[in-house]
């Protein structure tokens, strides 16, 4: 009896194979994945599970020993060989990949921060960038996933901690090689030209910034905003060494005479200047000019925000006169209640406009940009200044917040609104946490120093989430770091 049954499987076995050779030639090669499918259905719903799982890297051994009776299986199915040893070594497989399921549940509590820590580095693309940190440190993981599949938890929870540090090792190294790789390649090619001798300055701060960038990523890899800024300027002045080099070379080896080099120079200037309608003279040098150039800059951007203000305004006037209009038609009753009341909100908004202009004046631009939206001013306190982390006011401010007093006197019941800003460099949340201090700070000095209702005051934190300027220049980040106070008059108050 068994010797038959020997027999119909091995029969069955050499028809499947028949049909897998031949299923090209009928056409059919669906009929072969329809025969691997019913056949293989079941371990290959676990493997995905694993997979999906990570039991491949969380339990090495039980998934590998799984992976071995299913490429067995594959390969027995594409000779030919006996179905019904086909069969068990796929039971054989899925019960190794259930069992792993079962053992990545205790690795992933066990094994969670190395876990963590390689992930991290993964994202960081420590396989490329690291690849020997990652190598050390993924057989170390490998080494505590086995401990733990053992029943070595001490064992493991060693190891785990071992690959723990590996992996962040490789992660920081993997990030400064993104961020630096270049950098430090331009910095060799100075050292092999020999730019310290004739640019020695500007490699000099290339040098300096590469440092800095290196050791604030090594402090703080997860906020990347300042090394990124950092590793930014470096590479810009290890090239800009690099081109100061070789046009002093020039110089140099009589290639570029001087004044050739000083005369070209001038040109781009000339060329901003003429633009903007300023004659370019440089009997003293390009200062007076390029003061001249900013100088219609202030104006040209001062003329532009005020433009601006106005279309603003006009669009706002527009719209809501619109939509009186649309109301007295629906109510002809009241025409002349509603006149009256439009007037009155109209003279509102042109005292508003007239007392706009005079905070403006208040200010020059170094102190305070006074802008409008809608019927609210915006102060933004530009002069204002803290110390780094800090949120003292420093005496030396109190005569300009007099000034902001003064203006905020001139809408007497408005409410107020203190917002504090940052740049984007330090974390998400300690700016936020340092914006409302600094917006407190404000708040406190102005209640104690003006007869307002503490209720009429709000001061909130933003933060670096409201910029008005990039955080890619210096320029932009000092903008960026504020005290905006606004000032929200009430149109239907007349006491001003």
């Amino acid at each position: 009896m068994s010797t038959n049954l020997l027999s119909l499987g091995r029969l069955s076995a050499a028809l499947l194979a028949g049909l897998l050779v031949l299923s090209p030639a009928l056409g059919s090669e669906a009929v072969a994945q329809d025969i691997r499918g019913s056949l293989f259905a079941e371990a290959d719903a676990a493997l995905k599970e694993c997979m999906t799982a990570r039991a491949d890297i969380l339990v090495p051994k039980l998934y590998g020993a799984g992976m071995k009776n299913y490429r067995k299986a594959e390969d027995d199915l594409k000779k030919g060989k006996n179905l019904e040893g086909i069969r068990k070594d796929l039971q054989s497989a899925t019960a190794s990949f259930r069992r792993s399921l079962e053992g990545v549940k205790l690795a992933n509590v066990t094994l969670a921060a190395s876990l963590a820590a390689r992930d991290d580095a993964q994202s960081a693309d420590a396989p490329k960038h690291a690849a020997e940190q990652w190598r050390k440190a993924d057989r170390k993981f490998t080494e505590a996933a086995e401990k733990l599949e053992d029943g070595d938890v001490k064992g493991a929870q060693r190891r785990s901690a071992e690959a723990e540090t590996l992996f962040r090792e490789a992660e920081l190294d993997a990030i400064k090689q993104s961020f630096l790789n270049e950098t430090w390649g331009l910095l060799e090619r100075a050292e092999r030209d020999d730019v310290k001798k004739r640019a020695p300055a500007t490699l000099h701060r290339a040098g300096m910034l590469t440092g800095q960038a290196d050791k604030a990523l090594t402090e703080n890899r997860y906020d990347a905003d300042e090394p990124r800024s950092l590793a930014q300027e470096a590479k810009y002045e290890a090239q800009h060494a690099l081109y100061l080099a070789s046009v002093v070379e020039k110089v140099e080896k009589k290639d570029l005479p001087l004044e050739t080099l000083l005369l070209n120079n001038e040109k781009p200037l000339q060329s901003i200047a003429g633009a903007l309608d300023i004659l370019a003279s440089f009997e003293e040098g390009m200062d007076r000019t390029t003061a001249a150039i900013l100088k219609k800059i202030v104006v040209y951007q001062d003329s532009l925000q005020r433009l601006n203000s106005k279309v603003a305004e006009g669009s706002e006037q527009i719209a809501s006169q619109e939509a009186r209009i649309k109301e007295l038609e629906a109510d002809l009753g009241g025409v002349q209640r509603e006149r009256s009341q439009l007037a009155e909100r109209m003279a509102a908004q042109a005292r508003i406009r007239e007392k706009f202009v005079g905070v403006e004046r208040m200010f020059d631009r170094e102190q305070a940009r006074v802008l409008r939206e809608g019927n609210d001013i915006i102060i933004r306190v530009t002069g204002l200044t803290f110390n780094v982390g800090k949120a003292d006011i420093d005496p030396q401010f109190f005569g300009l917040l007099t000034t902001v007093q003064r203006a905020i006197g001139e809408f007497p019941g408005a409410r107020l609104s203190v917002e504090g800003h940052t740049d984007s460099f330090g974390g998400d949340q300690s700016n936020l946490e340092l914006s409302q201090k600094r917006a407190d700070a404000v708040r406190k000095y102005l209640l104690a120093n003006m007869r307002l209702e503490p209720a009429m005051v709000d001061a909130i934190g933003y933060g670096e989430t409201r910029p008005v300027a990039s955080n890619e220049t210096r320029e932009g980040r000092t903008r960026n770091r504020r005290i905006e106070i606004i000032i929200h008059p009430e149109l239907g108050t007349g006491s001003w």
